[in-house]
């Protein structure tokens, strides 16, 4: 077993993409992500997901250069005419550990990738720098170069142009009840709380310059999670296809010590499944609180 897998860490996440084709001119051509895997779903993922439609959909399986064990992978599905990112609860954003992120949209001109955050420096946060963009699924994607561990938490460096999920963001109705979930459920810890004014958020409701909104992270010791933030009351519980998955970010899939230990109501019972992400481990797949889909995966 690899020592970068212990319980909580990010083993990936999926993306729902209209055309598979372009979304891999973005991810591995521009990007740079290796490409280890391009299959349908397949009968046993799909019924351990509750979605058994899906087991004939295209599946491409991406990982870092740096080989790390952390994976992206697009399903090919239709994305719904009326989503719109940073407005549902669910997984709002997965956020990618790289090198250089200066030079980044430059790289991506031409590409599938709309950038809405440009990289910037905040003087009060000198620990990393950021920038957000959206695929050709609607998708959230934060590019972030990691410059220094912050007083309560590890950020990683990147080992390859394009590394590793880090953290991955979800938008909650109820913040409180989120990190409650993740940290009697999941044995994880929750860290610091602060309130900020949230562009991203602020832009999508139509709400004034100066509002404010709270996020907290939650970790496990001093590695960062989840980043859950409340979202307004006029946000909606994301709806996603018939017999699909959620639109954009779509399912976010942890490591856990034991499936054995965690009172939750699977969608199916456990079962070892194989390929790059299982390895022959067993895994199970919940629905959270803000109806966001997390794949559990036995390391122990």
């Amino acid at each position: 077993m690899s020592n970068y897998l212990q319980h909580g860490r990010i083993v990936g996440g999926v993306v729902a993409t209209p055309d598979i084709g372009l979304s891999l001119k973005d991810y591995h051509g521009r990007l740079g992500l290796n490409l280890i895997s391009d299959a349908p779903v397949g009968v046993e993922l799909a019924a351990a997901w509750g979605l058994p439609d899906l087991a004939s959909r295209r599946m491409a399986t991406l990982q870092p250069q740096s080989s790390v064990e952390c994976f992206l992978r697009l399903i090919e599905q239709d994305l719904p005419v009326d989503f719109k990112p940073t407005t549902t609860y669910g997984w709002g954003s997965y956020e990618i550990t790289v090198q250089d992120v200066m030079n980044w949209p430059s790289k991506l001109d031409g590409s599938g990738f709309r950038i809405i955050g440009e990289p910037k420096e905040i003087p009060s946060m000198p620990y990393f720098i950021a920038m957000q963009m959206l695929g050709r699924g609607e998708e959230m994607i934060y590019l972030n170069e990691t410059l220094m561990n912050t007083p309560s938490t590890d950020l990683p460096p990147a080992s390859s142009p394009v590394d590793h999920m880090f953290i991955v963001i979800l938008a909650t109705p109820d913040r409180e009840k989120t990190v409650n979930w993740y940290a009697e459920k999941l044995k994880l810890d929750e860290s610091d709380t602060f309130v900020i004014e949230y562009t991203m958020i602020n832009q999508a409701f139509g709400m004034p310059a100066g509002t404010t909104s709270a996020l907290t992270m939650v970790q496990k010791g001093r590695l960062p999670i989840v980043e859950v933030d409340d979202y307004p009351s006029q946000a909606e519980f994301r709806q996603a296809p018939e017999g699909g998955l959620p639109p954009g970010n779509s399912l976010v899939s942890l490591a856990v010590n034991s499936l054995d230990e965690i009172d939750l109501p699977f969608i199916a019972p456990p079962k070892i499944l194989d390929g790059p992400v299982y390895g022959g481990r067993r895994s199970a797949t919940v629905i959270g609180t803000a109806g966001e889909y997390l794949e559990l995966i036995e390391i122990g």
